[in-house]
């Protein structure tokens, strides 16, 4: 059945419920309920009914419940890391550095630890909150000492952070953005993620401006005042400031009366990230028709395998690995391994909650081709040169005004997946369009829960904290904006 204009209004009205009331829940299940209304004739219970039953469906993809299983997961080792003192191992480590540096000359160690602190931002890439608390709060005290202004600090918290989780997708991250391409009919979610990191500008250039300003020491806008106010007077904020504050690095508190050591964190996560790959060739193995060696074999494996599987199998891993360190050195005990998984998976569960949701609005719009309606409509006006540019300014007015970029993939990736195909376009472009405007919109949101943490975890003012980000986040739009322009009329 054809909806026609009927089938733009659910997402319309889920991105206007999600303006009106930041409410990224409430908007998203009104949306899918009221996709369910139109297909079922406009009957309230019929349509109250199917949309229950479309959530329960969600569960019918394999692919869509592995994800989830997954999120859900993660949050469980998360909390064995935390449990087993290893974030504070990591942290002991990088103290002894910034020990180091401040008996160095002054201008190279606020060059330095502003690295370091860029750095662990972006090893941290399991989870955006994670990395955005520990930079914060661990960096602040040196920051202060060497009269780095805590706008800088926040910066460097929020710019390392979502930008490192998209490009390197061994995450929620990816297994949430996997799921929304598999819920979308793409065969190979994992190769067709991986191909767009090339292609997703504004992560790159974000990191890199974030960079390129440490070290030349070339600060501009907001932030440049900031850097000559703390130079000038010594005040580390502006004087009517008013920082929000954490000490906090963790959520969960870690065991009493252990010793903290960094490979009880480094292990189970290099053994999640390394076992992706892994997995990726056992389940692509059999799949593989006449590889000419053993590594084309390999390469053509990585390509056809599962990879929701592969990150469900790699967490699962890993969990195992890291229950048996903890089990060896008395950390933990058969009971408590169990109340932490449990703890791990609760505190997940918001996550896991909000993929049910856009996996669901998904499926919905794909029912009601809303996807290639739109596309229809746009065919006469909108070229394909012009589609990938289109796509990321309309994804970074969503996540602005949003304050989140899990949301705008959810209701974006089942729109402009459908116009890649009818288009011509191409698909890989298209999707690291959209999910770079997902990242640069939330990268310029004051309601962004990732700026939230930063300015939190940084004791900055919030609203300092985005006035001075702003400029660089806008540059690295616009940037963004002109290079899907040339990449698609050039290619």
């Amino acid at each position: 059945m054809d909806y026609g204009f009927l089938s733009v209004i659910p997402p319309v009205i889920a991105i206007i419920l999600a303006l009106r009331t930041k409410q990224v829940y409430i908007a998203l299940l009104f949306g899918i309920w009221f996709s369910w209304l139109i297909i079922k004739g406009w009957n309230p219970l019929d349509g109250t009914i199917a949309m229950i039953e479309g959530m329960v469906n969600v569960f019918k993809s394999t692919g869509n419940t592995r994800t989830i299983m997954f999120s859900a997961l993660v949050g469980a080792l998360l909390i064995f890391i935390q449990y087993s003192k290893g974030v504070e191992g990591f942290i002991n480590i990088i103290n002894k550095k910034l020990v180091k540096l401040e008996n160095k000359e002054s201008s190279y160690s606020r060059v330095m630890v502003q690295i370091l602190a860029t750095i662990t931002g972006l090893l941290l890439f399991v989870e955006t909150s994670i990395s955005s608390l520990t930079v914060g709060t661990l960096y602040r005290p040196i920051f202060d000492k060497l009269k780095i202004p805590r706008e800088k600090l926040a910066y460097i918290a929020d710019s390392s952070s979502a930008p490192s989780s998209i490009l390197i997708p061994f995450n929620a991250w990816g297994a949430f953005i996997m799921g929304l391409l598999l819920t979308q009919g793409i065969e190979k979610p994992f190769s067709l993620m991986i191909d767009s990191i090339v292609y997703n500008f504004y992560p790159w250039l974000a990191i890199g401006t974030l960079l390129f300003v440490i070290i030349s020491k070339k600060d501009f806008g907001p932030m440049k005042k900031a850097e000559q106010r703390t130079k000038e007077t010594g005040e580390l904020m502006n004087p009517n400031s008013k920082p929000i504050i954490s000490d906090e690095i963790t959520s969960y508190p870690p065991k009493e009366g252990i010793q903290a050591k960094a490979y009880n964190m480094v292990v189970p996560l290099l053994v999640m990230v390394l076992m992706m790959p892994i997995y990726l060739i056992y389940t692509g193995w059999n799949a593989v028709k006449e590889p000419s060696s053993f590594w084309n074999h390999i390469s053509q494996a990585i390509g056809e395998g599962s990879g929701s599987s592969s990150v469900l199998y790699a967490v699962i891993t890993a969990i195992l690995v890291a229950i048996t360190m903890y089990f060896i050195q008395g950390i933990l005990k058969p009971k408590e391994a169990v109340n932490l998984t449990l703890k791990g998976i609760s505190e997940l569960m918001p996550l896991a909650l909000l993929m049910l949701l856009a996996f669901a609005i998904g499926d919905a719009c794909k029912e009601l081709e809303t996807g290639i309606y739109v596309a229809n409509v746009t065919k006469s006006w909108l070229s394909p040169e012009l589609l990938p540019a289109v796509v990321f300014i309309i994804s970074s007015f969503i996540a602005f005004s949003t304050g989140t970029s899990w949301g705008t993939f959810a209701i974006m990736l089942a729109i402009s997946i459908p116009m890649a195909n009818i288009h011509g376009a191409d698909l890989t472009i298209v999707v690291a369009a959209t999910l770079g405007g997902g990242v640069f919109g939330d990268h310029c949101s004051p309601i962004s829960d990732t700026s939230i943490i930063s300015s939190m975890a940084s004791a900055s003012d919030h609203i300092d904290h985005v006035k001075t980000q702003l400029p660089y986040a806008l540059i690295g739009g616009v940037v963004t904006t002109i290079l899907y322009l040339l990449i698609g009329f050039f290619g």
